[in-house]
């Protein structure tokens, strides 16, 4: 275990690889044990996760290292000329070529070709890769002579192939043939403790090349980097250090300017910044504005059901005839009217028909739990206070954000005693 675990060491000093999580540890070592065998290999993991590294340790740990070592970026030739570039071409074969040309997989001959973003391949090229993998023989563009090549394949893709599959974009039994050892190199979000070091490792080689002083974070901020999800993995941390080592002068940053770096869409796993509210529980402010929300939606709730009830009201002392329906619709009004003056604090109230799951901190829940208990009276007695002390006691104001009239507001006041 310990020679395993000093292999892998080394094997990273060599490379740069910096991290010490469980998940990339095994996808270097698999690399490492595959790298002697000519087994195909198929790194799978989103985009930026340095699946460009894994290529590299299995050439150089394999009898090919001295051969040579291709890289060909599938997405980034076009579709006209792919089979040109992988397998050559005749001179002749179609307009432009001039003369004779050799292909990728003619170049590579001894040694290691790695296909990146090898999903993005056309049908057509799919089926001439395949050939190569099961026989090692190819024929160039406008050539009927096959050709015989002992070449190494580690291809890679953050594609899903059984979406691929599903959209006939991807041959299956090719897929089999690359996936004989697959490698999946873990997202960034998932090895949170590498992510520290990977700043330190970006800001330093930063500094060093532009000689500057390198960054450095308070413990705030490098909470707040280890529970950004960073979608786009090691590629968007090495960015956006460099973005702040470039437009921060203070070299020492705390959360507050790491997270105007972050794009707001993806922090939902952040923690965030507390107050004391004064009532003995710890609000956040988006806590606070989603409470204060629920009492107005409370409050404008029971100033509509107010209106139906003397809508209703006014029906019953009125000369008209009822019919059947509407007479029951009067007397369950009338009924729930009797029942909320004599008990206020049971009003019915359903917010929601699907079962609510509430997965906030057990401090969030606490204080939701004290919402959701009180009356719909000390909820409309909390908003019209919260309202008062934002605008400094400016009556006027305060009607205006409830949505009521300055005389429904004064009377308020002297109903819910409030100075």
């Amino acid at each position: 275990m310990n020679g395993k675990t000093m292999n892998v060491a080394s094997i990273k000093q060599r490379f740069g690889v910096i991290g010490t999580s469980l998940s990339l540890d095994r996808a270097i070592n698999i690399a490492a044990q595959v790298a002697p065998t000519d087994l195909s290999v198929l790194i799978l993991g989103e985009s930026g996760t340095g699946k460009e590294v894994m290529p590299r340790i299995v050439h150089q740990f394999s009898k090919r290292k001295h051969g040579k070592y291709i890289v060909v970026n599938c997405g980034a030739i076009p579709e006209g000329t792919i089979d040109s570039e992988l397998f050559g071409h005749m001179k002749g074969a179609f307009t432009g070529a001039t003369e004779s040309r050799k292909g990728y997989f003619e170049e590579a001959d001894g040694g290691t070709i790695f296909l990146d973003e090898v999903a993005e391949l056309p049908l057509t090229t799919q089926v001439r890769l395949l050939r190569v993998l099961e026989t090692g023989e190819f024929m160039k563009v406008g050539s009927s002579l096959t050709q015989k090549t002992d070449v190494r394949v580690v291809a890679a893709t953050n594609v899903d192939f059984i979406e691929a599959f599903n959209k006939s974009k991807f041959r299956e039994d090719l897929y089999y043939r690359l996936n004989q050892v697959p490698i999946q190199m873990p997202p960034l979000r998932a090895r949170s403790s590498d992510i520290h070091l990977l700043f330190r490792k970006f800001t330093t080689d930063f500094s060093e090349l532009h000689r500057m002083p390198p960054l450095s974070l308070s413990p705030d901020a490098i909470e707040i980097i280890e529970n950004y999800p960073w979608p786009g993995n090691i590629r968007q941390l090495k960015h956006i250090t460099e973005q702040m080592s470039v437009l921060e002068h203070e070299r020492y940053l705390n959360s507050d300017v790491v997270l105007g770096y972050l794009p707001e869409t993806n922090r939902s796993r952040l923690p965030v910044k507390v107050q004391n509210s004064g009532d003995g529980f710890e609000e956040s402010d988006s806590g606070r504005n989603e409470r204060e929300i629920l009492y107005k939606v409370l409050f404008d709730m029971k100033g509509e059901l107010n209106d139906l009830k003397d809508l209703v009201l006014g029906l019953v002392n009125s000369s008209q005839s009822l019919t059947s329906k509407e007479q029951d619709l009067v007397n369950r009004v009338l009924k729930s009217e009797s029942s909320s003056e004599s008990n206020p604090s049971k009003f019915p109230l359903v917010l929601r028909d699907e079962p609510y799951q509430n997965t906030a901190s057990p401090r969030v829940r606490e204080v939701e739990e004290v919402a959701q208990s009180l009356s719909l009276v000390e909820v409309e007695r909390q908003l019209i206070k919260r309202a008062l002390e934002k605008h400094s006691n400016r009556r006027k104001d305060a009607a205006e954000e409830l949505g009521i009239s300055e005389r429904t507001l004064y009377r308020k006041i002297k109903e819910y005693d409030l100075k």
